[in-house]
């Protein structure tokens, strides 16, 4: 995944900076290499731009694949279908954190288990003024990859979250934005997971909510 994400960035830099246009991830996703040859004129674009799409589709294909075997020897719990409500998370990201999150009662409070998903900033402040920052690699890296993924795909495909993360954004900067998401869906997968409930946006998007996805979009497909 990591590697078919940095190819995606990288075709998307391409078309940037030679032809000044950008093509949104989805496009992207459904390139042909002969559909290459309609976007690029110089040969040597076009042989980099071929490249790229061939490798995405390959690894595409190759991860679907890992992904149905996963599926099918995994052992579910309960929460597993629970956890799919919540926006962004689809099947590979409702098992991580099925298997990485473990028996809620470990963790004392909701604000236990965010902090081991990484997902609460690690500054010590001592009369308003920042003093260090304590070891922010404590915690659980799969879990914190988890949210973030699942932040990233609820802003593009939730109407109501990427209202929420344009609110955001015009009070600080993207990272930090896409990190709240985040925070917000660990708690929501705290209280899934220990309450056995499927996923109520009202209870963590207070304003009034359109709960709709791209109806074009399918979770089982891409979510991951």
């Amino acid at each position: 995944m990591q590697q078919r994400t940095a190819l995606i960035l990288s075709f998307e830099n391409l078309l940037t900076r030679n032809l000044g246009r950008r093509l949104k991830v989805d496009e992207i996703n459904k390139l042909t290499e002969e559909d290459v040859e309609d976007i690029f004129q110089q040969e040597y674009l076009i042989l980099s731009g071929k490249a790229s799409i061939a490798t995405i589709n390959f690894l595409g294909t190759r991860i679907e694949q890992i992904e149905k075997a996963v599926h099918k020897a995994a052992k579910l719990k309960s929460e597993y279908k629970l956890l799919m409500t919540v926006p962004g998370i689809g099947k590979i990201l409702a098992l991580t954190i099925m298997y990485e999150a473990g028996p809620m009662e470990r963790f004392a409070k909701v604000g236990n288990y965010t902090s081991y998903c990484r997902c609460v900033g690690s500054e010590r402040i001592s009369n308003g003024k920042k003093k260090g920052k304590g070891n922010r690699k404590n915690g659980n890296k799969h879990l914190s990859r988890a949210h973030i993924e699942a932040a990233h795909y609820a802003i593009r495909h939730y109407e109501y979250v990427k209202r929420y993360h344009q609110r955001k954004m015009a009070k600080t900067n993207n990272v930090v934005a896409r990190k709240a998401i985040a925070h917000k869906l660990a708690r929501a997968c705290y209280y899934i997971i220990r309450d056995q409930k499927a996923f109520d946006p009202g209870k963590l998007f207070a304003h009034k909510i359109a709960a709709t996805v791209n109806p074009s979009y399918c979770w089982d497909n891409h979510a991951t």
